[in-house]
């Protein structure tokens, strides 16, 4: 038994010692761990974060410091830019502005006419100065609202046509402008023909003198080689001739338009004033509304039930009627009448391919397979302008439709 017990604590001792030289062994390890993470590794990783937020500082320096020098220099230009600014504000002349506009877009329409003498006392002519007053303000309505259309249309094109179509729509003579401003296009023109004249002649007055040096001294040149350029002078000048009395024609027919327009409306209210104060009450047959004339084809004929008023919205046109119960038709009225019939002019029909709801201003809404008449063939700017069976008229896209065109388009 004791043997055991020494033995048994023999080893226990052994194992004690074992122990304690491991235990000094790993502790030696984790000081010298230790001394190498606060001695080594934890500096270099501390002066790496160092580096790394020094060279974060100097890109924020140059940053800065690029940024000034960048707007020091663009100030300068800013200011120059507000200096050029001011002095264009100070500039602005706003009489010579509104001048400007008014002298672009100045018509040279003559006011409209004074309104005949009505006499009431008598009822017969007080019916037809009604007639004639609702003639004329009719007219007037019926203008307006073609007006508005072909304005319309034409704000349409600006916008989805480009300038040069624009340009190729107005008239040589110019007659589609207002007087005044046909009168200023086709001086314009007179003068640019003008000047190409004058050059064409000193052109012209050069090969002259430039022939007689020639036929003077054979050695500097062939007078032959001359003729030429004189006979294509000579054809230009025709040209420029033939061009110059054309444009003046036109201008002749301008400046004498005003006037007749002016002479036609005085001799229309004279008309109109002894009509209404000469008619007799007892010509009974003038009253009659079967006896008018309507001068637009399915107008309804106007009875004592029907207003011509502007609350009504319909605008009839009725003529002028002499005692002899002729007719005298506005020819204003006949010409934009026949130029709106011509301008809306069924060009063929087509069909639509896919539906377009239309939710554009000036433009259509149509629906798959619907048939329809092409009243305006595509610009060049995707659209067609086409007229459906209860005659609204509007624009669709050119792709979504098939069109079929008559022989004669």
């Amino acid at each position: 038994m004791l043997l055991r017990a020494r033995t048994h604590a023999q080893q226990k001792s052994r194992s004690c010692e074992d122990c304690k030289t491991d235990y000094a062994n790993q502790l030696q390890k984790t000081n010298e761990l230790q001394r190498l993470h606060y001695s080594d590794l934890m500096p270099s990783i501390f002066q790496q974060l160092q580096d790394m937020e020094e060279r974060r500082i100097a890109c924020v320096q140059g940053v800065m410091k690029r940024t000034a020098v960048i707007h020091k220099q663009v100030i300068p230009l800013v200011v120059k830019c507000l200096d050029g600014i001011i002095t264009a504000a100070e500039a602005i002349n706003p009489r010579e502005d509104s001048c400007l506009v008014i002298e672009k877009y100045k018509s040279g329409y003559d006011p409209p006419e004074d309104i005949p003498f009505e006499d009431l006392s008598n009822p017969r002519n007080g019916d037809v100065c009604n007639t004639i007053s609702s003639h004329r303000n009719d007219t007037l309505t019926v203008r307006g609202t073609m007006t508005v259309g072909k304005n319309k249309k034409r704000g349409l094109l600006n916008i989805f046509s480009n300038t040069k179509n624009t340009v190729d729509e107005i008239k040589e003579d110019c007659s589609d402008l207002p007087p005044n401003q046909r009168k200023k296009k086709l001086q314009q023109k007179i003068d640019e023909i003008k000047a190409k004249i004058q050059q064409e002649t000193a052109a012209r007055d050069a090969l002259m003198k430039m022939k007689g040096v020639y036929e003077q001294n054979n050695a500097m040149g062939d007078p032959a080689a001359v003729e030429g350029q004189l006979a294509d002078n000579g054809i230009k000048l025709e040209k420029l001739q033939n061009e110059l009395a054309k444009f003046q024609g036109y201008m002749a027919e301008a400046e004498g338009q005003g006037s007749a327009l002016s002479l036609s409306r005085d001799n229309r209210r004279d008309y109109v004033l002894k009509n209404s104060l000469s008619r007799s009450a007892s010509d009974s047959s003038v009253c009659n509304p079967m006896n008018y004339k309507i001068s637009a084809p399915g107008t309804p004929q106007q009875t004592h039930g029907s207003s011509n008023s502007p609350e009504s919205g319909i605008g009839t046109s009725q003529p002028s009627i002499t005692d002899d119960g002729e007719n005298f038709p506005d020819p204003e009225f006949e010409n934009e009448y026949e130029y709106n019939d011509e301008f809306d002019a069924v060009l063929g029909t087509g069909k639509a391919l896919y539906p377009f709801t239309g939710q554009s201003e000036g433009s259509i809404g149509v629906v798959e397979g619907e048939e329809f008449d092409i009243v305006e063939l595509d610009q060049g700017d995707g659209w067609t302008r086409i007229r459906k069976r209860n005659f609204e008229e509007g624009f669709v896209p050119t792709s979504y439709i098939e069109t079929y065109l008559y022989n004669n388009c």
